[in-house]
């Protein structure tokens, strides 16, 4: 079964925020991750989050769109769909190498048609990648989305899935620089988390912070991670 694809919602109006959740959800297959009111919130998500596809207010707060697209560069982006109440920035949103350009307020049959043509280009898209791991019944397919954490073990790096685990012949730092696009966050050098099995975030009596996975399992957040981890929860939690 194809995973539901992930999107992020970029407005610093939460009406416009509210109105793209309600659209999308008459359209299976995706799923919000999280939402954004300005430009530097989303270049935080973008990395955290690893959205599909970004439905992106142009005029926001600090950076806008476009500036997010120029940091992040084209190339770096999910699909973009830019949300905005001005006509004459059309051109620019195409040059940006955006898949649409949607003019608020957005009537279904509208959206609809947008939704039409990100299918397009996100079926065109390769997949991310799994894992190929070998089992005592032979080698089999860990997709990304069924590992829970990641953890270093040496030269290798050990994938939680559940209480089973797998050792795959990669360093856990040649690991993140590929599983950040996918949803996964660094909670301390020897620990990737996959944002989307987080729990909750609790204190510990030590002034610490311990990420709480659906499993159960229990991770230390190091104290330079805290920020990007409080970032990551919040977008997802809007």
């Amino acid at each position: 079964m194809p995973r539901d694809r992930r999107v992020l919602v970029a407005d610093d109006e939460p009406a416009a925020r509210r109105g793209v959740r309600q659209l999308l959800a008459g359209h299976a297959g995706y799923v919000v991750v999280g939402e954004c009111r300005d430009g530097a919130e989303v270049l935080g998500a973008l990395d955290a989050l690893g959205p599909d596809l970004v439905f992106l207010d142009i005029q926001m707060p600090g950076l806008d769109g476009f500036d997010v697209i120029e940091r992040r560069t084209p190339a770096r982006m999910p699909a973009v769909v830019f949300l905005t109440a001005y006509g004459h920035h059309a051109v620019r949103a195409f040059e940006a190498e955006a898949v649409d350009y949607l003019m608020k307020p957005v009537s279904e049959a509208r959206f609809a048609a947008t939704m039409r043509r990100v299918a397009r280009v996100l079926a065109a898209a390769p997949s991310p990648p799994g894992f190929i791991v070998t089992t005592p019944r032979g080698q089999v397919i860990v997709e990304l989305r069924d590992i829970d954490w990641i953890e270093a073990a040496g030269n290798y790096a050990r994938l939680w899935v559940g209480e089973r685990d797998h050792l795959v012949r990669e360093s856990l730092g040649a690991l993140e620089a590929r599983m950040v696009a996918h949803g996964f966050l660094r909670a301390h050098r020897r620990a990737l988390i996959r944002l989307d099995a987080l729990r909750e975030l609790a204190a510990t009596g030590d002034d610490g912070l311990v990420a709480i996975l659906a499993t159960g399992a229990q991770i230390p957040i190091s104290r330079r991670r805290r920020a990007a981890f409080a970032s990551a929860v919040r977008a997802r939690s809007m």
